[in-house]
């Protein structure tokens, strides 16, 4: 009974997780409003009856995705020290980049060109609000700076992995976080004064 529990599990585990990267793969095709559980249903391989098996409709595995997001990069950063990890900010980069590591090709079409505005500026908004909370447990700073810094850094943090997930991919992950690290933690003077 627990063999086939676990075999039911997994299943549903996969099930899932094609119907989600069905639904990012469109999101560089199609605009969010015009994906329709049949597109996705049939780039996930499944029949609609099994859509519904798990989802009532596309903004539910719009919400799941999100949700799944914010609790991977909340898993990532609880154990960091935000208050060391300011003169020594790699680790930061190093769990987020782990996140995306997590699944690739999922993270490939949600960050992609074509892929829908709304939905990145959200995850950004939510990557936002959990940074902010952990950096505010952890330092004192003013509201206003604290917000342009954030603002700065995960915008622009964003934008950099899309720009990557749009290119050759040549350039290895971790490194791009590592000279995303130096540009958001020493600058323009510290980056342009390294050896990249």
């Amino acid at each position: 009974m627990t063999t086939e529990k676990h075999a039911t599990d997994r299943r549903v585990i996969r099930t899932k997780k094609a119907i989600k990267s069905a639904f990012a793969r469109l999101l560089t095709e199609k605009d969010i409003n015009d994906i329709t559980i049949s597109d996705i249903a049939a780039v996930a391989d499944i029949n609609r009856k099994t859509f519904y098996n798990y989802y009532s409709g596309v903004h539910e595995v719009i919400d799941e995705i999100e949700n799944d997001i914010i609790s991977h990069v909340d898993e990532a950063l609880t154990d960091i020290d935000f208050k060391s990890s300011l003169e020594s900010p790699y680790r930061i980069f190093e769990k987020l980049t782990a996140v995306i590591n997590t699944d690739m090709d999922f993270f490939g079409y949600l960050l992609s060109m074509n892929s829908n505005v709304s939905l990145s500026s959200k995850i950004v908004e939510l990557l936002t609000m959990k940074v902010r909370a952990l950096l505010k447990q952890s330092i004192e700073i003013e509201d206003d700076r604290l917000d342009l810094m954030l603002v700065f850094m995960i915008s622009g943090m964003v934008a950099v992995y899309k720009q990557w997930f749009n290119s050759d991919r040549s350039e290895p992950v971790e490194e791009l976080s590592r000279r995303m690290n130096v540009l958001a933690f020493k600058g323009l003077n510290g980056y342009l004064g390294t050896d990249f």
